[in-house]
């Protein structure tokens, strides 16, 4: 039953995030993604087949009840920005603001719900659905902002660090993003410690608004 509460959050989590790289894009210049009718909350235009559906289905069925997935990366032209460096930075971070925006608003309807709704918000019906729905909105995008800030190509935290690297590392480390995601995996089956050490600010803040939520 669970996975009927975190599939939806986590794609509208998704979707959300690559509007508010087409919706900066467009911002600095570039109309490429609007072009494309990418600058709308309709999911269909977002959805990935593999990172959509696929992975999120694989990973209930596993042990642990993992759920991750994505969107389709928003295609923009970087070429058309007013300000290439400064546009793409803050194209970049778009995408993780907007699910700290989803996080405050999902945090703040936390804490209006349980003390407004008291005992109805965790033993109604409606009220402990509509608290699990809050409650993943909260983890799903504390989880997906953090993870977009890894600085490895493609995750948005790369688009920011590469203009600070010299042009002869900037190259390289630019055209690791056709490896990244492969090699997150990897460090994800054989290295899974790591990603505890590297998601332990995700349980922690998740725990704190848990706390101030329930008063």
């Amino acid at each position: 039953m669970e996975f009927l509460y975190v599939v939806p959050v986590l794609l509208f989590s998704v979707v959300v995030h690559e509007v508010a790289h087409a919706w900066q894009a467009l911002r600095e210049g570039d109309t490429t993604a609007r072009d494309l009718g990418r600058i709308t909350l309709n999911p269909l235009p977002h959805l990935d087949l593999v990172g959509s559906l696929i992975v999120p289905v694989v990973l209930h069925l596993l042990p642990g009840s993992l759920i991750f997935g994505w969107a389709k990366p928003v295609p923009v032209n970087p070429a058309n920005y007013r300000s290439y460096r400064a546009g793409d930075i803050r194209v970049s971070l778009a995408g993780i603001v907007s699910n700290l925006i989803l996080v405050t608003g999902c945090a703040v309807a936390l804490v209006v719900l349980f003390r407004v709704g008291g005992v109805w918000a965790t033993t109604g019906a409606l009220g402990s659905a509509l608290a699990k729905v809050l409650t993943y909105g909260v983890l799903i995008n504390l989880f997906l902002a953090w993870f977009n800030l890894i600085p490895v190509p493609p995750l948005d935290g790369s688009h920011v660090l590469r203009h600070f690297l010299p042009q002869r590392l900037a190259v390289p480390y630019e055209a690791m993003g056709r490896f990244g995601i492969g090699i997150l995996v990897l460090i994800g089956v054989f290295f899974g410690q790591a990603f505890t050490i590297v998601f332990a600010p995700v349980l922690l803040t998740f725990d704190w608004i848990m706390r101030l939520a329930l008063g």
